[in-house]
C-alpha cells in the first residue's frame, strides 16, 4: 500500500500503482469528470500515471490555470492529427504552448492560405466530436526512433537523437496519429472544445536561418465560449492599436530595409522619446544614480574577458580597424565596470550607482524583428549598482518602490512580481545564492507585494526579479528587472578596499525599469491607442484659424503657448475649418483651439478637448493653467 496526501492535508491509502485517474474517481465523481491531469510531489503528470510510493497528490481540473495550459498543449497535438489526415506528406516539428494559446511548426510541400487554415479548423472540430481517448505510451529512444522513422518524420528523429539513450520517451496516440511529448495531455478530446486557429507564419527549424523554413500554425484555446470570444475581441482591439500602424498614421516613426530592425524617428515621435527619456533621467537623479556614457565600439579583448565573446558572439555586430577586432556593444555592463575600475574604491563609497541611456546593437534574426518590440538597435534605461552583499536588500527595496511609482506615472497600476532562483548550472557558492535569494525575497515582502517564485529560472550568475505590467487590454509585458551578478565583477577584476584594508569583489546589481525605451514607447502607444496623456503627447495643442483674417491672432496664440512650454502646432492654411479639426483629431491631439473672428475680437479661444468636451470661450492663460496642472499631475 502507498499513502497519498491531498492538498487539504487528508491522507488516503491505495494499492501501489494506482493511477491518478483512479485516485480522482475515489475522491469524487465530479472531480473525476473534470480531471485533466495530476501532480505527484508537485510534478505535473498524466492521469494514466500511477503512484509508486508515499507522496503528495493534487488533481488538476480543466478550470485550473495549469489545466488550461494542458488543454492548449493538447490542442497543438490535435492540429497535428488534423494536418496529417489532410496532408499525409507533411512533416511535424514542434508544437508548444505559448501565452494564451499554442502553435505547431510543420513542413508542407506548398504554402498554406487562410482558406486552408479554415479547412484545418473544420477537421479539428470533426475530430473533437469523436470524443476519443488520448493514449500515453512510454518507450525507449530506440523504439521512438523506429516509430517516427517509419513515418518519415525527420524533425522528430532529430529531436530523439538529442535525447540521452537512458531516458524514456512518452508517445501520445490520437487514434492513428502518434506524437511525442513530455506531456501531460488531456485523457480525452471531450475537454477540447473552444478554440480558434488564428494565423500562419514562417519559422526556421530551431530558430536557425540556415535551416529550412517551416510553416507555423497559431491557435488559441479556452475553457468556455465566453472566454474565447472575449479573447478574440481583445485581439481585434489589439490590431486596431498596433503601434506600427499608429506610428505611421500619427507620423511618429517608420522602418525601412536600409536599416532592418532600426527606427527612423520623425519629429513628433522623437518628441515623445525625449519626454520619456527626460522623465527617466530625473529618476536617475532622485535615485542617486550618476549618469554615464560608454563607447559604442569596444575591443574584442574586453568581450572575451567578460565572457560575451564566447557565449554571445553570434548576436554581436563586429568590425575591425588597424588589425584590431571590435564589437558594437550588445549591453552596457562591461563598460560600467570599466568606469568602476578607473579609480580605487573604498567600502565607504558603496553603493556606487551608474545609469546610462545605452544604445545597444544585437544581431537578432530578421524573422524575429517586430516593430518597436524587437529591434537590432535599442536603448536601455540601464543602471548598475556596485554594492556589498549586506546592501542588496535595501537597494532592491528602493528600486522596487521607485519602479512602482514610474509605472503608476505612466498609467500602469497592476504589476506582477517574479523571483527567479538558482539554476542547476551556476557560479558562486550555495551559501551566497541563499543569502542573495533571501535578500530579494525580503525586499519584495518589505514592499508588501505578492510574488511568485520561478525555481531554477535565475541566470547562471545570480538570481533576479522580473517586473511585468498589465496594459489596458489585460496583456502582460515584462519590462523591469533587477539581477544579482556574482560573475562579471570577478571576471573583470572589480575590487574595493574593505574596512580591514583587504581587497573584496563587489556584488553587481543590473537594473532597468522600462528595459528598452523603444519597446516601452510601443507599449505606451498600444496601451493608450495612440491617445497619449497630455503630459506625454508630442503635440499637446493644435491651433486652427477659420480664415486667413485670423492668422495673426492665431500665430500669437501659438507663440504664447510655446512661451509657456506647451508643445503646439498651428494650422493657418486656407482650408475648411472642419478639415483642419479632423486632421488634428486623427492625430489624437488632446486640445484643439479654434480661432474665428469672435475669438479675435474678444482676445479669447474656443477649445475642443479630446473626448468630446468643448469650451466655447476662455482666456488663453486659463487654458495654459489647466494644461500645466495636467502636466504637473501626469495626466
Amino acid at each position: 500500500m502507498v499513502q497519498i496526501t491531498l492538498p487539504d492535508g487528508q491522507k488516503k491509502e491505495f494499492v501501489i500503482k494506482t493511477s491518478l485517474s483512479a485516485i480522482a474517481k475515489s475522491i469524487s465523481n465530479s472531480l473525476f469528470k473534470k480531471a485533466v491531469a495530476g501532480k505527484i510531489d508537485g510534478v505535473l503528470r498524466d492521469l494514466s500515471v500511477c503512484v509508486e510510493k508515499d507522496c503528495d497528490v493534487e488533481i488538476i481540473t480543466n478550470s485550473d490555470q495549469e489545466g488550461l495550459e494542458i488543454i492548449r498543449h493538447s490542442f497543438a497535438h490535435l492540429v497535428g492529427h488534423a494536418v496529417k489526415q489532410m496532408y499525409p506528406d507533411a512533416k511535424m516539428a514542434i508544437g508548444p504552448v505559448i501565452e494564451d494559446g499554442f502553435y505547431y511548426d510543420i513542413e508542407f510541400d506548398d504554402a498554406l492560405s487562410e482558406s486552408d487554415l479554415k479547412k484545418i479548423e473544420s477537421k479539428i472540430n470533426y475530430l473533437i466530436k469523436q470524443n476519443y481517448d488520448v493514449v500515453r505510451q512510454v518507450v525507449s529512444p530506440e523504439e521512438a526512433f523506429k516509430v517516427f522513422n517509419e513515418r518519415n518524420e525527420d524533425y522528430k528523429i532529430q529531436i530523439i537523437e538529442d535525447i540521452p539513450k537512458n531516458e524514456v520517451i512518452a508517445l501520445y496516440h490520437h487514434q492513428e496519429y502518434t506524437d511525442m511529448c513530455r506531456g501531460p495531455h488531456v485523457p480525452n478530446t471531450k475537454f477540447l472544445r473552444f478554440f480558434k486557429l488564428t494565423k500562419i507564419a514562417g519559422a526556421y527549424w530551431r530558430g536557425d536561418s540556415k535551416n529550412k523554413m517551416l510553416q507555423r500554425i497559431y491557435g488559441t484555446a479556452w475553457n468556455s465560449r465566453d472566454d474565447l470570444n472575449a479573447y478574440l475581441k481583445r485581439i481585434e482591439e489589439a490590431k486596431k492599436r498596433d503601434h506600427r500602424k499608429l506610428g505611421k498614421s500619427l507620423d511618429f516613426f517608420h522602418f525601412q530595409d536600409h536599416a532592418p530592425g532600426m527606427v527612423f524617428w520623425h519629429p513628433k515621435g522623437w518628441e515623445l522619446w525625449m519626454v520619456v527619456e527626460n522623465y527617466l533621467r530625473n529618476v536617475y537623479k532622485v535615485s542617486n544614480f550618476s549618469e554615464v556614457k560608454c563607447p559604442q565600439i569596444i575591443d574584442k579583448s574586453l568581450w572575451e574577458k567578460s565572457g560575451h565573446w564566447e557565449h554571445y558572439q553570434k548576436y554581436m555586430f563586429t568590425t575591425s580597424s588597424e588589425n584590431r577586432d571590435y564589437a558594437i556593444k550588445p549591453m552596457n555592463c562591461p563598460g560600467h565596470v570599466q568606469i568602476f575600475l578607473s579609480n580605487l574604491r573604498s567600502y565607504k563609497e558603496l553603493p556606487i550607482r551608474f545609469g546610462e541611456f545605452g544604445s545597444c546593437h544585437r544581431n537578432e534574426p530578421s524573422g524575429a524583428l517586430h516593430g518597436l518590440f524587437r529591434l537590432r538597435n535599442f536603448t536601455q534605461d540601464d543602471g548598475h549598482i556596485f554594492c556589498t552583499e549586506d546592501q542588496i536588500q535595501a537597494e532592491v527595496f528602493s528600486f522596487t518602490k521607485q519602479l512602482q511609482q514610474v509605472y503608476k506615472d505612466f498609467g500602469f497600476d497592476e504589476i506582477l512580481y517574479r523571483l527567479s532562483t538558482r539554476p542547476s548550472e551556476r557560479v558562486g557558492s550555495d551559501e551566497t545564492w541563499s543569502r542573495s535569494e533571501n535578500a530579494l525575497a525580503k525586499a519584495l515582502d518589505a514592499v508588501g507585494v505578492d510574488w511568485t517564485e520561478l525555481k531554477g529560472e535565475g541566470a547562471f550568475y545570480g538570481p533576479k526579479i522580473e517586473y511585468s505590467l498589465k496594459d489596458s487590454l489585460g496583456r502582460v509585458w515584462q519590462c523591469g528587472t533587477i539581477q544579482v551578478d556574482f560573475n562579471m565583477p570577478e571576471r573583470l577584476g572589480a575590487e574595493y578596499v574593505n574596512e580591514d584594508n583587504s581587497r573584496q569583489t563587489p556584488v553587481l546589481l543590473h537594473r532597468a525599469i522600462v528595459g528598452s525605451l523603444e519597446r516601452f514607447i510601443g507599449i505606451l502607444i498600444e496601451n493608450f491607442g495612440g491617445a497619449l496623456p497630455v503630459w506625454l503627447s508630442p503635440v499637446q495643442v493644435g491651433v486652427a484659424s477659420i480664415t486667413s483674417a485670423q492668422a495673426d491672432f492665431a500665430t500669437s496664440v501659438v507663440n504664447g503657448l510655446k512661451e509657456n512650454g506647451i508643445r503646439v502646432i498651428g494650422d493657418l492654411r486656407n482650408e475648411k475649418i472642419s478639415y483642419k479639426i479632423r486632421e488634428f483629431s486623427l492625430s489624437k491631439i488632446p486640445y484643439i483651439i479654434v480661432i474665428g473672428e469672435q475669438e479675435k475680437i474678444n482676445n479669447s479661444v474656443s477649445v475642443r478637448i479630446r473626448g468630446g468636451e468643448k469650451i466655447s470661450s476662455c482666456k488663453l492663460d486659463q487654458l495654459v493653467s489647466r494644461i500645466e496642472k495636467e502636466v504637473e499631475n501626469l495626466v
